[in-house]
């Protein structure tokens, strides 16, 4: 009998001590009524995450995503934007029409409250902002109002929703009052730029509540993404004084600044930010690459980003360049690199749903124009996927696009996409006569530092 009882104890508390399983999961889920796209983009505003959910015939979506902390994210679908908050163990059903997504939006599942609360916050603001009304085209008085205004309202929001923590609650007090001097923060910029005032300065005091921020609170830096803005811009500002000073590249001063904050995971989460695709772009690899690698203390990060500067350094100037071989081109049959040896080739690998690729069209066939009798063929690569071919096809036609119009073979996947490392486009690429690469990031047609390349080269 004592056997037996001395057996069960010991179950009993071999029960009681097993470990739950740590749940490291959410699931994200709904219903689009009328939906347009074929599937939505989530991305981290925080993080350089992103994942596309596919979107059934009938508008149904389902996904479930390893996470490790809460997070806040963007739902993109068909040009409409959703704010979530989610974190692990939550479940969010969404459900909207798609032709009236202000008045249908609605969350359902144990993170409804925290979501629904933004989706409050933002119907909130944009109210007092008023319709089609630019906030930073006012004068400074009337701006810093207006924020006030929106601060006050935000916080008395807050303090009557129900069903939100205690914490989630003292964490976006914080995130509210982020919000507000990161506004202040941009005011100059923006003014300057909507103002079509290029040296307007905001007065003296007009910063001052900025005095005394706390940069390094890395519990913030999670949470909020207006704490996250005011981090950027703290430093981009700062990089700008740097870059003059010591006369380098400013996306280098930029991580140079970096690593001075007295917070380790902050500085590794913003090099790391940066430099996933900051070093495809940056005229400095070399500096580049050994400000990361000096800051960061990741060496997870630093693996992958050691391999992007390995892969970067083989096209490097005076490099051969990849090749692409046999894409088709839109004035009939394929083309590979080859075909056009004894020239300088510019290269432009762009898609028809890229807005800032389709900006600089204007600009490309001005160049081109400009450029017609010289020794230089211009390019355009698409990585448009293959089922938007015929969208290629009729943008090329009404755009009456110029040059020699090609398809990449794999969009994105192409090699010769994949052997320069491009991560974003629009991506413009300058080679000699002899194939050798010139410049892999080469300035875009609307830089006047295009034609100084050219230049340079005798073209």
């Amino acid at each position: 009998m004592k056997t037996t009882l001395y057996t069960l104890v010991i179950a009993l508390f071999m029960v009681s001590c097993k470990t739950e399983p740590k749940i490291d999961y959410v699931i994200i889920k709904g219903t689009i009524t009328n939906a347009k796209p074929d599937s939505l983009l989530l991305r981290s505003i925080l993080k350089p995450f992103s994942k596309k959910i596919a979107i059934s015939n009938e508008g149904v979506f389902v996904d479930t995503l390893k996470v490790e902390n809460k997070d806040n994210y963007m739902l993109l679908a068909g040009g409409r934007l959703t704010y979530l908050f989610l974190g692990p163990g939550d479940e969010i059903n969404i459900t909207y029409d798609h032709d009236d997504y202000k008045n249908t939006i609605n969350f359902i599942g144990n993170a409804a409250n925290v979501n629904n609360y933004l989706i409050a916050k933002s119907n909130k603001e944009k109210e007092i902002l008023g319709e089609g009304k630019n906030v930073y085209e006012l004068e400074e008085s009337d701006f810093k109002a207006t924020q006030k205004e929106i601060n006050k309202a935000l916080l008395e929001l807050l303090s009557s929703t129900k069903g939100l923590t205690g914490s989630y609650k003292e964490k976006e007090k914080r995130s509210i009052e982020y919000s507000y001097l990161s506004n202040l923060s941009n005011y100059e910029s923006y003014h300057a730029y909507y103002s079509k005032i290029p040296d307007f300065k905001v007065s003296e005091g007009f910063l001052k509540e900025l005095d005394g921020i706390d940069y390094t609170n890395y519990e913030d830096f999670l949470f909020s993404s207006s704490y996250n803005n005011l981090l950027r811009s703290y430093f981009t500002k700062e990089a700008e004084k740097l870059s003059k000073s010591d006369s380098i590249a400013q996306d280098v001063a930029y991580l140079k600044t970096v690593n001075t904050l007295g917070n380790q995971d902050i500085i590794n989460d913003l090099l790391y930010a940066n430099a996933k695709y900051g070093i495809t772009y940056t005229s400095d690899i070399d500096g580049y690459y050994e400000a990361f690698m000096n800051g960061s203390t990741n060496e997870e990060q630093k693996k992958e980003i050691t391999e992007n500067y390995n892969i970067l350094k083989t096209v490097a100037k005076g490099k051969p360049s990849p090749k692409f071989i046999d894409y088709e081109n839109n004035a009939g049959g394929t083309m590979s690199l080859d075909d056009l040896k004894g020239q300088y080739v510019y290269i432009d690998v762009w898609a028809t749903w890229c807005g800032p690729c389709k900006a600089e069209i204007p600009f490309l066939k001005k160049v081109e124009e400009q450029y017609h009798s010289k020794n230089i063929t211009f390019v355009s690569i698409s990585v448009d996927r293959t089922k938007d071919h015929d969208k290629w096809k009729q943008l090329i036609k009404d755009e009456n696009l110029g040059g020699i119009q090609l398809l990449a073979d794999k969009d994105f996947e192409s090699q010769f996409v994949q052997d320069y490392l491009i991560k974003g486009i629009p991506r413009f690429i300058l080679i000699d006569t002899n194939g050798l690469i010139i410049n892999s990031n080469a300035p875009r047609p609307s830089s006047q530092n295009l034609i100084e390349l050219f230049n340079e080269y005798n073209i």
